[in-house]
């Protein structure tokens, strides 16, 4: 989430230039216009279908993870594609909430506000969040890197989430939102981790990937492409992949 001010102009940039592409499937509801509204967050319309791909299909009972949370909008709908399709699979995120800027001085974009009480705000957003809208399956949420969450992942060791529970992680995983820094660097590490962890049969979905987003995801997802090892699902305009 480290580019989320890039993140946030380029997405007003599509919506003015009229939004996702045409061949761009949205199973938009009403109970997800509602949650829209109400819960803060940068949704691709699209990435909606490939949750529900994804739920519906699952090879396992193993955990879904997602990598960045911001104000739990993608969180929450994870959970109501969970309770559709009566999957009981345990959900992780990982985020840490440090924004783009953030080192380059205290103060935010010259206001009177700080970093600090900006990252505090959208944190205790995404707790109030997930609070309401997954209070009957509410999701593990680890504050740290996804660097740091695949480390304490494959060493199998338990930590204490944003709700103050202690869980433990490790073990394979049946599905991955990659929703972290887009830099090729970053996107890249992501989808190494999650690729030592995926089942076969299990998916990832790259947020902001779609062809000519202009983010260095889309290098990742030719590669992954190209591997041979993944089959693409679909472009919704983001990459949707299934691990064969």
């Amino acid at each position: 989430m480290r580019n989320l001010v890039n993140k946030i102009a380029r997405r007003l940039t599509a919506t003015v230039n009229g939004g996702p592409p045409p061949s761009s499937i949205d199973i938009s509801d009403e109970y997800v216009n509602w949650l829209c509204f109400a819960n803060a967050g940068m949704l691709q319309r699209g990435n909606l279908y490939c949750f529900d791909h994804a739920l519906g299909r699952l090879p396992s009972a193993a955990p879904l993870v997602e990598i960045g949370s911001f104000c739990g909008l993608s969180t929450n709908l994870l959970t109501y594609y969970k309770q559709k399709h009566g999957v009981s699979n345990p959900l992780f995120t990982c985020d840490r909430w440090v924004f783009e800027g953030s080192d380059k001085g205290p103060d935010l974009a010259g206001s009177r506000l700080t970093h600090a009480e900006y990252r505090d705000f959208v944190k205790e957003t995404f707790v109030r969040n997930v609070k309401m809208f997954s209070r009957d399956d509410t999701p593990f949420t680890v504050e740290m890197f996804s660097d740091e969450f695949f480390e304490a992942w494959r060493a199998g060791a338990s930590a204490t989430d944003v709700l103050g529970r202690r869980v433990k992680l490790g073990g394979p995983i049946s599905f991955c939102f990659i929703d972290g820094n887009h830099t090729y660097e970053y996107a890249k590490r992501d989808f190494e981790h999650t690729d030592e962890f995926l089942e076969r049969g299990g998916f990832v979905l790259f947020d902001d990937s779609a062809d000519g987003s202009g983010w260095e995801v889309c290098e990742v997802v030719k590669e992954v492409a190209a591997s041979g090892r993944y089959e693409l699902v679909i472009k919704n305009p983001n990459y949707f992949f299934r691990k064969r």
